[in-house]
């Protein structure tokens, strides 16, 4: 059952759906924060997010961004920058977390990421290195290539033509608002410089990161650039696996991210100085 939060996020109020999964962490162990693709919301994890729970005893946090599932859509002419996952990542995710009662500082989250969400992780755990106890990222993008705009295009043109659009409306309020701020991000033209390859540089927590050998939206470039930015990463290259290894490959993607967590108990690092959060949080209900 989803319940929301209300934050204050650059002078605007936005509603987040959020849900637990799970049950409670034994002393000492986070919790799973999930965090979605770009097309992505609460409902759209379906039961993975429990079954990964159930799979490390630990409890889960799966929550819609600002446009997405329940949470508020965007604003009317609102458009979506270059720094769209960095914002997310420096701003609403630690608001989030503060808001559901997390403090990360001292009970530092693993983070499990796809796609769009798995960039997030990426930008968090560089920025915040002392509020993270690990990151989990499948399909993560740290470049924009060829492969992933032809198929945006192609997904655009089933979002126009097809049944995407009702499909998706069956977990957005407003799809279009989630559609159309990811799709038209990333086919603008400045977007094609996008990179955080330099800023990655920083994580220091440990670091699993799985892809598809058939994915539609990267190529593996994708891991073996990141392994190469953040040389202690460990890289899961999956067959038989689109751009969803967590649909596609669901029990190889569980037994692996419950083997490589209890493999990587949180010891505490030190304390770096990071960035400070654009946005505040209150409980409240909608």
């Amino acid at each position: 059952m989803s319940e929301f939060i209300d934050l204050l996020w650059r002078e605007r109020r936005v509603r987040i759906e959020y849900a637990w999964v799970g049950q409670s962490a034994a002393a000492g162990e986070s919790c799973i924060v999930f965090l979605h693709e770009g097309l992505g919301s609460v409902a759209m994890w379906r039961d993975f997010p429990a079954r990964l729970c159930a799979a490390t005893g630990r409890r889960g946090l799966v929550y819609s961004r600002p446009g997405y599932g329940r949470s508020t859509p965007r604003a009317a002419g609102e458009t979506w920058h270059a720094d769209y996952l960095h914002r997310q990542a420096h701003e609403v995710l630690p608001a989030v977390l503060a808001g559901v009662g997390i403090d990360a500082r001292r009970d530092p989250p693993w983070l499990f990421g796809h796609s769009d969400g798995a960039s997030i992780a990426l930008l968090y755990a560089a920025r915040f290195a002392d509020a993270v106890a690990g990151a989990i990222v499948l399909a993560p993008h740290i470049m924009v290539e060829d492969v992933a705009l032809a198929g945006i295009e192609k997904t655009c043109t089933a979002y126009r033509e097809g049944d995407l659009r009702a499909r998706l409306a069956r977990h957005h309020d407003d799809p279009d608002s989630a559609f159309f701020g990811w799709s038209d991000t990333w086919l603008h033209p400045t977007f094609r410089a996008w990179s955080i390859e330099r800023e990655i540089e920083a994580i220091r927590c440990p670091l699993l990161a799985m892809q598809g050998v058939d994915d539609e939206y990267a190529t593996l470039a994708q891991i073996r650039d990141l392994a190469r930015h953040v040389p202690r990463t460990s890289l899961l290259e999956i067959a038989d696996c689109r751009h969803s290894p967590h649909r596609d490959q669901s029990e190889l993607v569980i037994g692996e991210s419950a083997r490589f967590i209890a493999a990587h108990p949180f010891a505490p690092r030190r304390r770096t100085s990071g960035g400070t959060c654009g946005c505040a949080a209150a409980r409240g209900a909608s």
